[in-house]
């Protein structure tokens, strides 16, 4: 088992009809009664979350911020900093997906940075977030588990680029997770959700063996479960056991406890950002397009990892890994996600040359759990994926 420094304050208040404790954990953090409210494009003024959040924050002077994109974008975030300058804000509490808990958690970072917060995103020399203002959550969508993490994804389009953040300071300090939410939710964004909840697990399991045996069977777990309830949930998103399930998995999924003691990889992830930057596919679907094909090319480096992930999750026989790369994308599939990219775009001539040159470009010329996918190998399974 690998050393690992195992750090999560986070509360979680999971379970139906609990927003009314939303004003008595912002008061443990913060006696001051300006706060700000972020958000994306509204639907949590129809589902009702929004009228059970307003409630719960009587007595407070309450700011809002909404507009915060399915890829948080740059510039949209920069206008809530300023706001939060301007306002003089003492706490932030993030109303949405992860998407608007990504974007919250630059704010309440860039809130606190003198200089260029771009420059911390690009990993300029000498640029870092060391500090921001508390902030809480209420999830409304499952997947990306960012109410129990510090990390974030930031888009800039107008440079084409997707670039990832985080640190110690920017755990939220509670998350209210009510799955009842998932009712409200469309069926694309459930499929994305189980998506990127399957494959969070997979990119800190699907590396190779480790002497971690309990790590291994958490992550099996999560993927087991996810691969049982995916059709009650999809099917009838208002079954309170599944939905409560698929919001514990996606929580569970990337709060840095599969991460303990073992490998991780996240190129997958790393390539897919490329994806949606270039061609605005969700994030999800990206992932679903590349983890298939980098599992091909990256096999002999996965190859006792996909034969035991065969064997205990998809229950297939010995040296299984080429089927078990198979039921991973016929699940996806399943829930239907297109698994190529010219399902979602015809202009992707450039697109491998293009992420490859992106690779090169930030010397990303050793990543995943051995530290030897190439730009070219990258470059590879983007052709693949087509």
């Amino acid at each position: 088992m690998n050393n690992f420094d195992y750090y999560n304050p986070t509360r979680v208040i999971f379970g139906k009809d609990s927003y009314n404790r939303i004003s008595e954990q912002i008061s443990e953090v913060t006696k001051d009664k300006k706060i700000l409210i972020t958000y994306g494009g509204g639907s949590i003024k129809k589902n009702g979350v929004y009228d059970s959040v307003i409630k719960s924050l009587a007595g407070y002077e309450v700011f809002e911020f909404s507009g915060i994109e399915p890829n948080p974008e740059y510039n949209t975030l920069m206008k809530a900093v300023d706001m939060v300058k301007k306002e003089n804000i003492t706490f932030v509490l993030a109303v949405g997906g992860g998407s608007v808990i990504d974007g919250t958690k630059f704010i309440v970072a860039a809130s606190k940075y003198e200089g260029n917060p771009w420059d911390v995103l690009t990993q300029k020399e000498g640029c870092k977030f060391t500090e921001a203002i508390p902030f809480g959550t209420v999830l409304t969508l499952p997947a990306t588990g960012s109410e129990m993490n510090s990390g974030a994804v930031i888009s800039r389009s107008e440079l084409k680029e997707k670039r990832t953040m985080g640190g110690p300071m920017t755990f939220p300090t509670f998350s209210f997770l009510d799955p009842t939410v998932v009712s409200t939710l469309p069926e694309r964004q459930i499929a994305n959700g189980i998506t990127d909840a399957f494959m969070h697990t997979l990119e800190q399991y699907l590396t190779y063996p480790s002497d971690n045996l309990l790590q291994e069977r958490i992550a099996e777990g999560i993927l087991s479960t996810l691969i049982e309830i995916a059709p009650e949930v999809m099917r009838d998103p208002s079954n309170y056991k599944a939905a409560s399930n698929l919001m514990w998995c996606a929580t569970m999924a990337l709060n840095g406890t599969l991460r303990a003691g073992v490998a991780y990889d996240w190129s997958t992830h790393m390539i897919g950002h490329e994806l949606t930057a270039l061609h605005d596919i969700d994030h999800a679907r990206t992932l679903a397009i590349v983890a298939p094909n980098l599992y091909k090319v990256k096999f002999e480096n996965k190859k006792e990892k996909l034969n035991q992930y065969g064997q205990r999750v998809w229950g297939l026989q010995e040296n299984c890994g080429e089927q078990a790369i198979e039921k991973t994308r016929s699940f996806f599939e399943s829930l239907g996600i297109k698994t190529k990219i010219s399902d979602y775009t015809s202009e992707f001539s450039e697109s491998p040359s293009i992420i490859k040159d992106r690779f090169e470009e930030r010397n990303w010329d050793g990543i995943g759990e051995r530290g030897d996918l190439t730009p070219s190998e990258a470059q590879k399974i983007v052709e693949l994926s087509i």
